[in-house]
């Protein structure tokens, strides 16, 4: 395959209608699964407070081929499902979806953090030359159903 050029894609918001899409991208990138709350509620939701999802999308074959869904909780931006279908990897396609993605954090004037797997070393690399910094050995947790959480006895 010929190394693809910029003008045969194009950078837009994600809309309604991408939903399929779009899980199905984050399903065969594991960046998503059902238990992670990625519904087409949560995307809308989380646009409606300030975020943004931008794809990036093939234009000759009408298809998207990657994704950078960012959020916003008022004090900073937070990046997500920062990623390219595997077929589009290693094509320098990233970049313009990184330098679109963090347009908008400069437009809205906060930090901007996000996590990365510590054996992803591409996007590690990738994220450094546009000046992320490690944080340290922080531990990420989660609960993903406040529901099945039992009170803990002090």
């Amino acid at each position: 395959m010929n190394e693809p050029k910029m003008k045969e894609f194009i950078i837009r918001d994600y809309r309604d209608e991408d939903y399929n899409e779009v899980i199905e991208l984050w399903g065969l990138t594991g960046m998503g699964r059902p238990e992670r709350g990625d519904d087409r509620e949560t995307i809308e939701r989380c646009n409606d407070l300030g975020g943004r999802l931008l794809l990036l999308e093939d234009r000759l074959n009408n298809k998207i081929a990657g994704s950078s869904w960012m959020t916003f909780d008022g004090r900073r931006v937070y990046m997500h499902h920062f990623g390219l279908l595997p077929e589009y990897q290693g094509k320098g396609l990233s970049k313009p979806l990184l330098e679109e993605s963090l347009e908008h954090v400069r437009d809205k004037g906060f930090q901007v953090k996000l996590e990365v797997h510590s054996t992803n070393i591409k996007a590690i690399e990738l994220y450094k030359k546009y000046g992320f910094e490690y944080l340290g050995d922080y531990r990420v947790f989660i609960i993903r159903d406040i529901d099945k959480t039992t009170s803990a006895k002090i």
